[in-house]
C-alpha cells in the first residue's frame, strides 16, 4: 500500500533485499550511498496497511543500523520465554476481548461488591 512516489523511488533508487514472514520487503539504496551519514538508506514496503509493529525483530535492527547483516545472516539466540513475534492485533478480529466486552456479548461476572452507581440525593 505504499505511494506512488514511494514506489517510484523503489523502482528506481531501490535493490530488494528479502522479505519477511509477513510478505513485507525490504529495500536498501544501490549503488552510492547518499544517505543518513553517509550509509545507504533502508526501507521496507509493507504487504497491506502499514504498521510499524508488522516488523520483525531481526529486520528492525537491520533497518535501524544496529547491524548490517540481514536476518539469516544473524544469529539471534530466542530464550525459552519469548513468543514468536506477532504485529499489534488491536482493532483486527484477532485482537484480544476481556470476557466482559462489547464485541463479547457485553456480560461479565458480578464482582464481591459489585458496583453501584452515584446518585445525587
Amino acid at each position: 500500500m505504499a505511494t506512488i512516489g514511494t514506489r517510484l523511488f523503489t523502482w528506481w533508487n531501490g535493490e530488494q533485499v528479502g522479505e519477511d514472514m509477513f510478505g513485507n520487503r525490504y529495500y536498501r539504496e544501490k549503488g552510492k550511498a547518499t544517505g543518513p551519514v553517509g550509509r545507504a538508506r533502508r526501507w521496507v514496503i509493507y504487504k497491506g496497511r502499514p504498521e510499524a509493529s508488522k516488523v520483525p525483530p531481526a529486520w528492525h535492527i537491520w533497518l535501524h543500523y544496529t547491524t548490517d547483516d540481514l536476518p539469516d545472516q544473524q544469529q539471534l539466540e530466542q530464550n525459552t520465554w519469548q513468543e514468536e513475534h506477532l504485529p499489534n492485533l488491536t482493532g483486527t478480529d484477532f485482537a484480544y476481548r476481556p470476557g466482559g466486552a462489547i464485541n463479547q456479548a457485553g456480560h461479565r461476572q458480578k464482582g464481591s461488591g459489585d458496583y453501584e452507581a452515584w446518585k445525587p440525593k
